[in-house]
């Protein structure tokens, strides 16, 4: 994500400069939230800094939801520049303001799951600037549902449930958790997907069952797939539909673990490919944000059907050589006419599982129009 400085004092476009140099400099390739441009007045800007346009707001809706937006100045000015854009902290934009002596960074808005919060901490950090957090869970030091989620790569499925949540932590509730066991791993513990590390929050109660958790007025399932023991959820709304008592708040935490493999036909149709793929996780009971990675062969690296897909859903694209796709020897099935092509019999399982070697193969090669997919489950280690 890229990050936009706006400043309005001579002042206060100093720091705007000083601090676009500090971001880019400071931010390793693996959290760096991008390209930093910064904005002033006409009469402040140069050296590196741009003339801010005439219609502000139109520059700030432009990139809402796509780029995070730092003001040095009053607060007061920030909010009635974004006034138009904000909708809900899922889709916007992380929001700071800094004073003009840069002595405090304050996260306004999408904190937790926009990232504002740890994008202020890190900025304070190299200021030298204190971090005013005013988030109720972080003031309080409790237990935030949706940056654990975040953290984690969980995917939150209902968002009135995370709010009502949250208010039960404030609130001094205990929250029944417990991750659901796929049934591959059955009773094994040393075959479970998903491990907890980290310190259990005090407001957390770990659970080995789900009917443990029934016991509770508030618990968090984390669950492998969206669809399953007749359960259906509809990521992003507030509708569950489950063998569940109506008058508790569960939330259901989906993992993000999924490494998929593609192989396609040259220049396949954008929308063809996207259903393919979509059915197929559909036939798994997942749903496409629960998948972390896509991978394919290197002759795949510039396919504007997969590069669309995984730009439409923001999912990191990756490609290997036949030679390195080759050293994959476990693959269900293969074929000679793909082998002449590529250089190897099966592009699919190859990728997933070289993208996550350590992983379970849920879901071997799956034909679909023009397309094949196959689908890995990555373990995974919950941080609290």
């Amino acid at each position: 994500m890229d990050v936009i400085i706006l400043s309005f004092t001579a002042a206060g476009t100093e720091l705007n400069r000083r601090l676009c140099e500090i971001i880019r400099g400071a931010f390793g390739l693996e959290e760096a939230p991008g390209r930093c441009g910064g904005y002033a007045p006409e009469k402040y800007a140069g050296r590196g800094t741009y003339p801010l346009p005439a219609d502000k707001r139109a520059l700030i809706g432009g990139r809402w939801g796509q780029a995070a937006f730092i003001f040095i100045g009053a607060a007061g000015i920030a909010v009635r520049y974004i006034a138009p854009w904000v909708k809900d902290k899922y889709t916007d934009s992380p929001v700071l303001v800094i004073d003009e002596k840069g002595q405090y960074v304050i996260p306004l808005l999408s904190g937790h799951v926009g990232g504002a919060v740890s994008l202020a901490d890190k900025i304070a950090e190299l200021l030298g600037a204190v971090s005013v957090h005013t988030t109720a869970t972080d003031v309080q030091g409790k237990f935030a549902v949706d940056v654990f989620a975040k953290k984690n790569g969980l995917v939150i499925t209902d968002r009135e449930a995370a709010k009502n949540i949250s208010a039960a932590v404030l609130n001094g509730e205990k929250i029944a958790f417990y991750i659901e066991r796929t049934e591959s791993e059955g009773l094994d513990n040393e075959a479970r997907t998903v491990r907890v590390g980290g310190r259990l929050p005090k407001e957390i109660i770990l659970c080995e069952s789900e009917r443990e958790t029934e016991s509770y007025d508030y618990r968090i399932i984390v669950r492998a797939a969206s669809e399953t023991n007749n359960q259906s959820i509809q990521i992003g709304t507030h509708q569950e539909i489950c063998k569940m008592d109506s008058e508790k708040c569960t939330l259901i935490l989906l993992l993000g673990n999924i490494a998929a493999g593609i192989g396609c036909r040259k220049q396949i149709d954008d929308s063809v490919l996207e259903e393919g793929f979509l059915d197929i996780l559909r036939a798994n009971g997942l749903d496409i944000s629960q998948v972390k990675s896509v991978a394919s062969i290197d002759l795949k690296k510039d396919e504007s059907a997969i590069l669309q897909l995984c730009e439409k859903y923001h999912i990191p694209f990756v490609t290997y050589t036949a030679g390195e796709l080759g050293q994959v020897q476990d693959v269900s099935t293969g074929s000679d006419f793909v082998k002449k092509v590529t250089g190897v019999d099966n592009v699919c399982e190859r990728a997933a599982r070289l993208s996550c070697g350590d992983g379970n193969m849920i879901q071997g090669k799956c034909i679909r129009e023009g397309m094949t997919a196959a689908l890995v489950r990555c373990p995974v280690e919950l941080i609290f």
